[in-house]
């Protein structure tokens, strides 16, 4: 360094003496100008009100608070539960030395000369601003749940947001416990500062997150097509099942062939089953679902191994003016009109048979299509041949070789008599009948003409 520059550099910064060594420079009042030496300190802070957001480096982490300095007198107090929007929290989980940090000034001085500060409503100010932003585009946030609450869960999106139990899902969930800790996203459908009310609906984003996918799901889905599905509601009118994108309702009267009198009674919530696709709404976008169409309709069934004229093996169920109704297979009930109950003329079905009863019937007619089975009583006591079905089960006293019916311990007793009282007056009724003719041929028509009339109402009922 030449003499000149050493010169030069004494004059600002101070001189070396001959052994190389720095010398600083005296500094006398008058190189602040005339500045007073508190006003110049003064100068060198950061000016702060109260509300103001600032920001400042981490000094010091303790249990129950944090230093925070932001170029101020003294360094600012962060009392730990104004860290974080979360309760009782451990102020090293939150920030750590060093680290750069926002917050707002509650007051310059306390009572005890602090001056004291806020992350958590510096971030408040923040994240309402950008709710508020988020809120108008009808946009998402996105946060962790933070505490599980009386009818739903606090979520932390920057402040406190409010998710119903009633729109965490788009069905209602019961235990809440499992989405602790868990990242979700939601729409905001309720803002009010004043109230610092921030309600969520992560229904809503669900709903409207599927909605191309469920779109995309209903545009392949057809009627007639079957699908493996999960019962995830069962309710008076059917049950719910998801079939692998959205949820179907079978109604009640889809359940099952046989009468249903609570769903709850053919599946659980759980069940996987086969169900067949019936209707789709793609306005209202629902399905209607079908479970019994994927099992074997019991008539179809029972019309392909019956025929006409063939005695089959049924209970009385239910004892009606104009006839009774005698079980013949599983879910299928035929009618016995009056008229076929009896040779003789009755006036009452509980003459001839009770509720409970069994015996054999004879099938007179089968129409599939209206699912209606005529049956006859005095038909089958005349014989005939015997649906297979039945053969091996009642043993060879109920039929000849030819499958005919014989007879035997099965026949209904009320039959039975019915038949021992003909055989008694079979002489003398024959000749009175006879020289009658006329008259019985027209009463037996007049009485087929009020069969046809209580056959009508019975079909009504």
């Amino acid at each position: 360094m030449t003499e000149n520059t050493l010169s030069a550099d004494a004059s600002q910064f101070g001189t070396f003496d001959s052994e190389g060594n720095y010398v600083p420079r005296q500094i006398v009042d008058a190189d602040l100008g005339g500045i007073d030496i508190e006003e110049a300190y003064t100068s060198t802070m950061v000016l702060i009100e109260d509300g103001q957001l600032v920001e400042g480096t981490v000094v010091r982490v303790d249990q129950d608070e944090v230093l925070l300095d932001i170029g101020y007198k003294s360094e600012g107090v962060i009392p730990s539960r104004e860290l974080s929007i979360r309760n009782d929290v451990d102020p090293s989980e939150i920030v750590s030395m060093g680290e750069r940090i926002e917050a707002l000034v509650i007051t310059k001085e306390d009572k005890e000369g602090r001056l004291v500060l806020s992350k958590k409503r510096a971030q408040y100010e923040r994240a309402w601003g950008k709710i508020e932003e988020l809120k108008e585009a009808d946009g998402v946030v996105k946060g962790q749940v933070i505490e599980v609450v009386k009818g739903g869960l606090i979520v932390d999106i920057g402040l406190r947001g409010f998710l119903p139990a009633s729109l965490v899902e788009q069905r209602r969930v019961r235990d809440l416990q499992p989405y602790m800790g868990q990242q979700i996203e939601a729409k905001i459908i309720e803002l009010d500062k004043n109230r610092n009310n921030v309600v969520l609906s992560r229904r809503s984003w669900l709903e409207e997150n599927q909605k191309e996918q469920r779109g995309a799901f209903l545009d392949n889905l057809k009627p007639g097509e079957r699908r493996r599905g999960v019962v995830s509601s069962v309710v008076n009118f059917g049950a719910f099942v998801d079939i692998g994108g959205m949820d179907g309702l079978v109604h009640v009267s889809e359940l099952s062939w046989k009468h249903v009198d609570h769903p709850s009674s053919v599946v659980t919530i759980g069940d996987e089953i086969d169900v067949e696709v019936l209707e789709i709404d793609l306005d209202r976008e629902r399905i209607s679902l079908s479970l019994k169409a994927t099992q074997q309709d019991p008539w179809q069934e029972f019309a392909s191994s019956h025929r006409v004229g063939e005695l089959v093996y049924g209970r009385v169920t239910k004892l009606v003016p104009f006839g009774s109704f005698v079980q013949v297979g599983d879910g299928i009930e035929g009618l016995v009109h009056i008229s076929e109950m009896s040779a003789h003329h009755i006036d009452l079905p509980e003459q001839v048979v009770t509720p409970g009863e069994e015996l054999w019937v004879k099938i007179i007619d089968l129409d599939l299509q209206r699912r209606r089975i005529s049956l006859s009583i005095k038909q089958a006591a005349e014989g005939g041949e015997v649906a297979a079905e039945y053969q091996e089960h009642f043993g060879e006293h109920a039929y000849d070789a030819e499958g005919n019916y014989i007879g035997g311990s099965s026949s209904s007793e009320g039959q039975a008599a019915w038949e021992e009282y003909y055989a008694q007056q079979e002489g003398s009724a024959a000749t009175g009948e006879a020289a009658k003719g006329e008259e019985v041929e027209y009463e037996y028509v007049e009485v087929e003409e009020v069969v046809e009339d209580e056959d009508a109402s019975g079909e009504e009922e």
